[in-house]
């Protein structure tokens, strides 16, 4: 398993490699084509320009041999051709209107009759210029790079005959080869630059990911205390390892939740389950004297409805967490609930000899929310109230509008509650060592139930307990 999330990591590495090595690659090929073919371009047109310029050069001064084929100046002429063509890499031949060469500074043309396509002839008289690749009638095997040139009279201005200068293609790809080279060099340098920086790159973008794979395997094995790096990086992949490490946290934190739970249920099912158990043995084997049956069956029953309350209050804890109170829009009189529950609980009030001082309008205060759920919470917490409040004493029960907010407040008088105990009021099967002797019959839900309501609702739950005043307090939204 480890070897393929391994493989698996490698196998992203390479592809985003190659991915960015394909990019690179391809934009050089494409800038390459074009490069070369703009080089060549223009590699050829340079050669052509200097060919014709010379070209020009040496039919200008072989017009007057042209015109009066004078032995000395043919010399002179062969001269000032044979220099031009050392030069610049090229051949010359100057030749009459007709075409026939007269003077070539060519070594492989001596005694070679030389004379030129009609149509190049006739494109030079007419056009004043030919440029092209011939092998002049077969007088060389390979075609050349040819530019022919018209040479007029310096008197009259009539064409006297045409000079052709004739460089092998060679002379042209030398000059395109060192653009050629100079290209692929610097194409060398980039593609080991774009390597290794796309190397570096994917290398840093991969390893948070590859950490990430180890990390799920350690969550999947139930380790949760494997925490990300932030590899100083404030982009998205420093803000996946932020919500990593947090997804990270919310799990270690359901994970001990989840087994906080199960060893509280464990204990509390425990408790009375070994009660019953007990007891029915005893009454059954006998060691329960018969007289005192009527007594431990009694506290069986007490027990079997504590076990019933208890698994009831799980299934309302299960189906609280799976419901959207506030979904409907239900509108309710908050006051008219909370003097429903002061009549429900006036026995138990009486019973524990307890005055209450309830201020609740007359007026409806209309909230949203859930009438059923919000009644509870207030149940939940005056039953709580009344259990804990020291007989006789008062015990309070207020509904207020205040800030655009119904605001109710339960209140009794008893034992001052640890600051440090009060933000653990509210979590499941909490109850404090003093309330044990006190609560036999709670589950330690009640109150974890109103927080959960609340929560729903958008609203916490606020306790404070000071010179053995509790007080509860929570609001809801007004219409």
């Amino acid at each position: 398993m480890g070897k393929q999330k391994n493989r698996a990591g490698q196998g992203l590495y390479w592809r985003q490699f190659r991915l960015t090595a394909g990019m690179v690659l391809l934009t050089l090929f494409l800038l390459g084509a074009s490069f070369f073919a703009l080089s060549y371009n223009y590699a050829r047109d340079e050669k052509s320009a200097d060919l014709q310029a010379k070209a020009q050069t040496v039919a200008e001064l072989s017009a007057d041999y042209l015109e009066s084929n004078v032995e000395t100046q043919g010399e002179a002429l062969q001269q000032l051709a044979t220099f031009a063509a050392s030069v610049s890499d090229a051949n010359f031949l100057i030749c009459n209107v007709r075409g026939e060469a007269l003077l070539t500074t060519d070594s492989s043309l001596d005694g070679k009759t030389v004379t030129l396509p009609a149509d190049m002839a006739q494109r030079v008289l007419t056009d004043g210029q030919y440029t092209g690749r011939s092998t002049i009638n077969g007088t060389y095997e390979k075609s050349r790079m040819v530019i022919a040139v018209p040479a007029a009279s310096r008197l009259t201005g009539e064409t006297v005959g045409i000079v052709l200068a004739v460089t092998d293609a060679a002379a042209v790809n030398g000059m395109w080869r060192n653009f050629i080279g100079l290209f692929f060099m610097t194409s060398m340098v980039v593609l080991m630059i774009a390597f290794v920086t796309s190397s570096v790159t994917t290398m840093q973008q991969i390893k948070p990911i590859q950490d990430m794979v180890r990390a799920t395997r350690q969550y999947a094995e139930g380790n949760f205390d494997i925490r990300m790096e932030d590899y100083g990086r404030t982009d998205e992949i420093g803000e996946l390892a932020t919500s990593f490490n947090a997804m990270a946290e919310s799990l270690q934190q359901t994970e001990r939740q989840r087994r906080e739970f199960i060893a509280n249920i464990s204990h509390e099912l425990k408790t009375p389950m070994t009660t019953i158990a007990g007891y029915t043995d005893g009454i059954l084997d006998g060691t329960i004297p018969p007289e005192n049956e009527r007594q431990y069956l009694q506290i069986i029953s007490d027990e079997s409805r504590r076990l019933s309350r208890l698994v009831r209050r799980m299934l309302d804890v299960s189906q609280l967490q799976s419901m959207d109170p506030l979904r409907p829009g239900e509108h309710f009189d908050i006051c008219e609930s909370a003097r429903r529950v002061l009549i429900s609980m006036e026995r138990k009030i009486t019973d524990k000899g307890l005055d209450v001082d309830a201020d609740i309008p007359e007026e409806p205060i209309l909230v949203l929310g859930d009438n059923d759920l919000i009644t509870q919470v207030i149940y939940n917490l005056l039953e709580n109230a009344t259990k804990f409040a020291r007989p006789g004493t008062n015990l309070y029960l207020g509904v207020k509008l205040q800030d655009a907010k119904a605001r109710v407040t339960v209140q009794n008088l008893g034992d001052t509650i640890p600051a440090e105990e009060l933000p653990l009021l509210f979590e499941r099967f909490h109850k404090s060592d003093k309330s044990r002797s006190e609560d036999k019959d709670g589950v330690g839900l009640g109150l974890y139930i109103v927080k959960t309501i609340l929560e729903q609702h958008r609203e916490k739950i606020n306790v404070t307990s000071e010179n053995g005043v509790t007080t509860f307090s929570f609001s809801l939204n007004a219409e």
